[in-house]
């Protein structure tokens, strides 16, 4: 992953004494790289958390997780119309943090649990559409993401755990999240209409969609390597790119 490019940098200064310019820089370009960048994205419910430690330990990597102690999730749960801006807005802060620590991180591989593109564009904007965040709060919201939008580097591989609201609700029951137990089904079929259409028609990057219904990563182990195999091909053109 690059996190900064510089291309022809030039530095001209005038000397203290006889004011003559000297130039120190002429035409400098230099390339920041840290490691392969790789973002888990999906419902709750879909098995980010899961396959971000798969994987993490299978690559000696360094993971980042979703915030699951959100101050507000329990009562946005209960009245999302109430708490919806405020529940955004703590994870947009926690996805800032994320994005800063990982410019930071230097050259070590990173999986991380759900990308701030999730955050703004599909649920804030879902939430909208369903009149459960106001007009004035959205556009506040959006304004603030799009001032850290230029600071956050695009995954080198996105990896979309897709799954049908059935197979979502099965899994939140399982694990047995008080907060979770009144999800309302509508809520999270619109979400999945969000995450295609975002998916097939405005994001750019590469994507690997995993079909939760039918890929079991956890009791099937050639969807793991299936998955694994696109990552090492993925290392293999980052590496190759470089020299």
């Amino acid at each position: 992953m690059q996190i900064l490019t510089v291309s022809g940098l030039q530095k001209t200064y005038t000397t203290r004494f006889g004011g003559s310019k000297v130039q120190a820089l002429k035409n400098v370009n230099f390339t920041v790289e840290s490691g392969e960048y790789v973002a888990i994205m999906g419902e709750s419910g879909s098995g980010k958390t899961t396959l971000t430690e798969m994987l993490t330990e299978r690559y000696g990597a360094k993971a980042y997780y979703e915030q699951s102690d959100n101050p507000y999730i329990g009562d946005f749960y209960n009245d999302m119309n109430r708490w919806s801006f405020n529940l955004q807005m703590y994870f947009l802060g926690s996805r800032i943090q994320q994005t800063m620590d990982i410019l930071r991180s230097g050259p070590v591989d990173i999986f991380q649990d759900r990308t701030v593109y999730e955050d703004a564009y599909i649920f804030a904007d879902n939430l909208h559409r369903m009149g459960l965040m106001s007009g004035r709060d959205f556009d506040t919201y959006m304004s603030i993401f799009g001032l850290i939008t230029n600071l956050v580097p695009r995954p080198d591989l996105l990896i979309y755990l897709k799954a049908s609201v059935p197979t979502l609700i099965s899994q939140i029951r399982r694990r047995g999240r008080a907060y979770e137990m009144n999800i309302d089904e509508q809520y999270l079929r619109r979400l999945n209409d969000r995450y295609d259409d975002w998916i097939e028609n405005i994001y750019r990057g590469e994507v690997l969609v995993i079909d939760k219904d039918r890929e079991d990563f956890v009791a099937d182990a050639a969807v793991m390597e299936k998955i694994c195999a696109r990552l090492d091909r993925k290392r293999e053109e980052l590496e190759t790119a470089k020299k």
